[in-house]
């Protein structure tokens, strides 16, 4: 069976690195870059128009920056997932990106092929980040604390299949629950860790030895 097109939008205020990476991925096989935009508020626009599978996301930007775009698009088109792709692997971004929503925190030396394998994963749901970026989160988790020992072998073990890639249907049919259940168990999970999304738990599941 042919695998689905991921239709991707380019988002850089630099014309030769924006035009460069739209080209590169433009033949990359299963990719469409529908359009490329010029700051996070033209992002928001091209998104709206276009529904972009994945959003490639600069961070630093004039008008609006990626941060701030992260999160309108979140609301805005909440069925694209958005990654940054940026040369900035400071703490900061990387947190305050993935707070906002961010799928994935990559730099931009990636070569091409590597940065198509990250848009397809991205697509089907799986997080990537650059091995610095990963190293800049995991910093900051630890400074605020292990909270891993407050969770119940339950939570943990949701946790673990969430950090490993599993839906809640599959979560469910695991464990025996029903999915209700296993979404309860997850918000409770992100609650006690202080994680807001399913990617920052497997993150965190990985960085604090859980996996």
């Amino acid at each position: 069976m042919t695998e689905p097109v991921v239709r991707v939008l380019v988002v850089d205020d630099q014309q030769l690195i924006r035009e460069g990476i739209a080209s590169l991925l433009g033949i990359q096989p299963g990719i469409e870059v529908v359009g490329t935009a010029t700051d996070g508020r033209d992002a928001i626009d091209k998104a709206v128009e276009l529904t972009p599978d994945i959003v490639l996301m600069d961070v630093r930007m004039p008008e609006m920056d990626g941060v701030e775009a992260v999160a309108a698009l979140r609301r805005r088109v909440p069925g694209c997932r958005v990654v940054m792709l940026t040369t900035f692997d400071d703490e900061d971004y990387v947190v305050r990106s993935l707070r906002a929503g961010a799928a994935g925190y990559l730099l931009k030396d990636l070569p091409s092929r590597e940065l198509a394998g990250a848009v397809r994963l991205a697509h089907a749901g799986v997080a990537q980040f650059d091995p610095a970026a990963a190293a800049r989160l995991a910093a900051a988790l630890d400074r605020t604390g292990d909270q891993s020992s407050a969770l119940t072998v339950r939570e943990a073990e949701v946790l673990r299949l969430v950090a490993g890639g599993a839906t809640n249907r599959e979560i469910a049919e695991r464990l025996f629950l029903s999915e209700g259940t296993v979404k309860n168990h997850i918000s409770r999970v992100l609650t006690r860790l202080g994680l807001r999304d399913r990617t920052q738990a497997a993150l965190y599941a990985r960085d604090h030895g859980l996996l």
